[in-house]
Formats: structure tokens, sequence, C-alpha cells
């Protein structure tokens, strides 16, 4: 296995594609004026390799830690690349933290520079003060705020200028650390979760065998790329199969972006699927679709104007993760002729751990075991073990949580409790560590439950909680539908469908899981406000330490639905 994969180590691939392609278009750029800048293979490596020649002349120690904060553009891949070359080690950084977060993870990683882009938070001025003094920042063309407190900084267009490229870059070794991937932090502290050049290599080479991508196909890179989905999904995919990417402004051009780039391989989270429903449906109703679908005359057209308004009409892998999808979402897609396929895997073994086969899907099932992966469960809970050939080397400073995450035998606790089928495809059902203990003493695993409600068109994303108390309980957030629908119909209407929904739920439950009330919040669960990760994964102990204190007043109320 070392010796194939070797050959698709991300700088020798980089250096592949320059040399044998050079003047293909690799990366596409929008920029805020409305036009679009492209880079070919052999103007990212020469402009990496002049950003290699500037770090490199700092005399930092080699390996050392060097942090991109950016939202995804075509120079984040840039500097990531450069900080390879100049012979280091990447850190990336959400562009949506707290100041605070953006020092830990600075100090934490003992970053010595930081290339800083657009950033994504509602407290800009608050991130950039979170940089520490003694860290040097290069801005990225895409930097919109300046350093507070008059801070000098470098610019990203300033210093490729002066720098030749960077003569004879080292060639990187498979076992040199390449990146450190701090987790989202659902709970407690984020981990640097620590990965190797082959593990880099390995996760875009699984992607190759998985769907045959080739030059010809395109992605659009708009996951945050400092979450290991879009680094394997658009960085290292492209690297491997030189695949072109185009990169998203942001939420107010994404819907132009997508149409633009009009991607052949589409990965995002059932949240953003279910978001692209509900615009059509917004337009056209559910039962008037399904009849435009069924006509044999007109359905294929029909079909083709959706899928093309979305700009979806190219895809022809279209893939989900980081949560499940409801199963009426996933026909909703089949009968437009999307199948959509789930992949499944995590930072610590770089997302390469299950995976869909075209054509193979089973709703509820997150897939096969990926390329070289071992999959079994723990005979004493049910959780998935994982031994991955993308595999991390461990958490950075923290052996001790390194060692407690292994077994004895170098398999990854994945926390995820499931079952294996004969054919090796595993279906989820419940956390681990997520289960609670209601006041009767009977345990509750959340996951499910939530999977069941997060179905209904009214509800955005909702927390199962309960520990401690009689019975279970659902705080709900509310979709824009769900909204709408209170806002034109009144309250009355909306908590009748939520009732029927408590009721159709609970049927399906045992007592002991059955949702004594649901609990309608009035506030936005996002990024920003720290309720939600990055990847719309809600964070369960911040939920219950924001409304923790009105648990028992809700849980003791004569009402089954309460509005907050």
């Amino acid at each position: 296995m070392s010796a194939a994969i070797d050959a698709y180590l991300p700088l020798r691939r980089l250096a592949y594609w320059a040399q044998t392609t050079p003047d293909a278009v690799y990366l596409t750029q929008p920029l805020a004026d409305g036009t679009v800048r492209t880079f070919t293979w052999a103007e990212v490596h020469d402009t990496a390799l002049r950003m290699a020649a500037h770090l490199a002349a700092q005399g930092w120690p080699a390996g050392s830690r060097i942090a991109i904060l950016s939202k995804n553009s075509a120079w984040w891949y840039l500097a990531d690349f450069a900080i390879w070359l100049a012979g280091h080690a990447s850190v990336p950084i959400y562009p949506s933290l707290t100041g605070e977060s953006v020092r830990y993870v600075l100090e934490h990683a003992e970053a010595e520079a930081v290339f800083v882009g657009q950033l994504d938070s509602s407290d800009r001025a608050a991130m950039l003060a979170g940089i520490p003094d003694d860290v040097e920042v290069i801005r990225l063309p895409t930097a919109r705020e300046p350093l507070p407190g008059g801070r000098a900084s470098l610019e990203w267009d300033a210093v490729v200028a002066r720098h030749a490229p960077l003569p004879n870059p080292p060639d990187r070794g498979p076992e040199e650390l390449a990146t450190i991937i701090y987790t989202s932090g659902t709970t407690g502290l984020p981990k640097g979760v620590m990965h190797h050049f082959r593990a880099m290599a390995v996760s875009g080479y699984a992607l190759k065998l998985a769907y045959g991508a080739t030059p010809d196909d395109r992605v659009l890179s708009y996951l945050p790329l400092a979450h290991v989905a879009d680094r394997v999904a658009s960085e290292m995919h492209s690297l491997t199969t030189g695949l072109k990417v185009w990169f998203s402004l942001g939420l107010e051009t994404f819907t132009a972006d997508l149409q633009r780039a009009r991607p052949t391989f589409f990965l995002s989270v059932p949240r953003l699927w279910t978001k692209f429903r509900q615009a059509i449906n917004a337009k056209i109703p559910q039962p008037q679709l399904a009849a435009m679908l069924a006509d044999a005359e007109k359905g294929p057209l029909v079909r083709k104007q959706i899928l093309t308004q979305l700009g979806l009409d190219a895809v022809r892998v279209p893939t989900f993760g980081a949560a499940p999808m409801p199963p009426d979402l996933q026909q909703w897609y089949l009968d437009l002729g999307l199948d959509m396929l789930e992949v499944y895997g995590m930072t610590e073994n770089m997302a390469v751990s299950h995976r869909t086969g075209a054509g193979a899907g089973r709703i509820g099932c997150v897939g096969q075991p990926s390329y070289q992966v071992e999959a079994r469960l723990d005979p004493a809970n049910g959780e998935l073990l994982v031994k991955s050939p993308g595999q991390m080397i461990g958490y950075y400073k923290d052996a001790a949580k390194t060692a407690e995450s292994m077994t004895a035998d170098g398999y990854f606790r994945t926390g995820d409790v499931g079952t294996i089928d004969a054919d090796d495809y595993f279906r989820i059902t419940g956390r681990a560590k997520e289960a609670f203990k209601t006041g009767k003493g009977k345990y509750v695993a959340p996951a499910q439950i939530e999977n069941k409600l997060g179905a209904h068109g009214y509800i955005e994303a909702c927390c199962v909680a309960g520990s401690g108390f009689p019975q279970p309980f659902a705080l709900l957030m509310l979709s824009p539908a769900g909204s709408s629908a209170a806002a034109a119909a009144g309250r009355e209407a909306v908590s009748a469908a939520l009732a029927a929904l408590r009721e159709q739920v609970n049927a399906t439950l045992d007592p002991h899981e059955r949702l004594e009330r649901l609990i309608v919040v009035p506030d936005a669960w996002t990024v920003d406000n720290g309720l939600v990760t990055p990847t719309f994964k809600v964070k369960r102990s911040e939920l219950e330490a924001r409304y923790g204190a009105r648990f028992e007043q809700w849980a003791t109320a004569v009402e089954t639905l309460v509005w907050a």
C-alpha cells in the first residue's frame, strides 16, 4: 500500500500537474466586484513556491506550525501548499470562532505565523484581536479588516512579488507532520489532530477509487476548509485526480457560485440539502411537484429545470455527511434523479472510514468500509471501532487522550454506536457518550429520536435532553418554513402539527424514551453564537448550559408543547 500511496503525496501531485498540465485551469475564484480570477496548475505551483521562499527565509525550525485563518478561497490552498513547501505544518482555524478560541489554537499550536483572509464572524475585530503579538500576520487578498490597534502585517501580493520561487523545496516524507486540524469542539476545548502526509494522500486516493473523478470533474469548495470534509472532498481530491475547484464568496452569492461552477461532485450536509428542498417547495408545493414529476411527458423537463435552478444539473456524485438524512428527503432527491450517497468519517481518520458506492445506497446506513479500512463493533457497548490508513498520529500535546481514543490493537473509538449487517453496511443508532439517564434510571440515546424529529419540515434543528428528569423532552429550533407557517396561520396551526409529530415519534419509542413535551425556543442556533459547529452539529453541552436553568420549569409545564 505504501509505495502506491506515496505517489499521491500532496506536493508530488502538485508538481505532477504543474509539469504535465501547466496551462490547465485548476482554481476559479470569484471576486467581490463580480468577476472571477483563475489559476492554472503552473501558476499555483509557482506562487506557492514564492511564498514558501518567504517562509523559509524566516529561519523557523523545520516542522513549525503556521496557521490559516480564513474562509475558503484559492489563496487558502496557496497558503497551505506554501507552508508545506517551506518544510512546515499547517494549522487551519475556523473563520467563525471567538477571539478567545483563536488565541487558544494559536498558542496551543505554538504557531509562528498566521495567514488571515476573509472572516465569517459577526465580531471580526474580536477574532483578529485574538492573534498574539508575537505571531507574524500575512494578509491574503481576501482579507477585509485591518488588524486592531494599527498592528503591522504583511500583504500576500507584496510578499509574492519580491521573492523568486524557492529552489529545491524539500520532498516531504510520508511520515512527516503535514497538518494539525483542531476539532470543532462539540464538547470541551478543541483537540489538535495531527496527520502526516500519507494520511492526506490516502484521503484523496480513497475518493478516487470510490467515485472515479478525472480532470474533467468540478467541485465547489464552500464547507469550511478548517474541517476535514472539504479539505478532503476538494483539496485532497483535486490534487489526486486533477479536477477543477471553484470557490464561493459566501451565503449571499452561494446560489450564483453554485450555478456558475455547476459541480459534478457535490458534498453537503443534510441541513443544506433540506434548504434546497424548502426553496423549491416554496415555489411549487410538494403535492403539485409530485404530480409534475409523475407526468411521463413533462417530468424530465421539470427535473432538469429544478436541478438547473439549484446549480446541480451537472452533478453525477451527490454526497452528504456529518448527520443523517431523513429517508423522505433522500427519496425527494431520488425523484429528481439524484441518488444521494452518504459518506462517513471523522477528523481522526482524515474521513477515511465508510462510504456509499454509486447505486449501492441503503437508507439509514452510512455505507461500507472505505479503502483498506477495518471496522468492528465493541462487544461491550456496540461502539464502532475503525482501523484506517488515514489514522491520525495522535492528539497534539495530549498523549493521554490519544491513548484513551484507541484500543490496544490500534482501532480508533469513533463514539458512534450502531449495527453492522452481513454486507458490512454500518447503521448508526446513537452516540456512546451522549446517552443520559432519566430520573427513573433508564438510559436514553438522543440521536435516533432527534433524527425522527428533524425529518419534519417545520424543524431546523433539535436537541433531546432530560438527564435526571422523569421523561426526556426536546428543544426545537423552527425552520424558515415553520416560522413562516406560524407567522401566516398563527402558532395554533404549527402547534397542532408539532403535537401530531410528537405522537407519531413517541409511537416508535420505548416507554422510557417517549418525549413528555416539545419546547420551541425563539433563538437561532448559529455558529456565531456557539450553539452549533461549523458543520451544523448541535453543541449539546452549550445548549444545556444556555437553557438548563429553565429545564425544571419546562419539564413540569402542563402543556405538552411549550413556546419558550
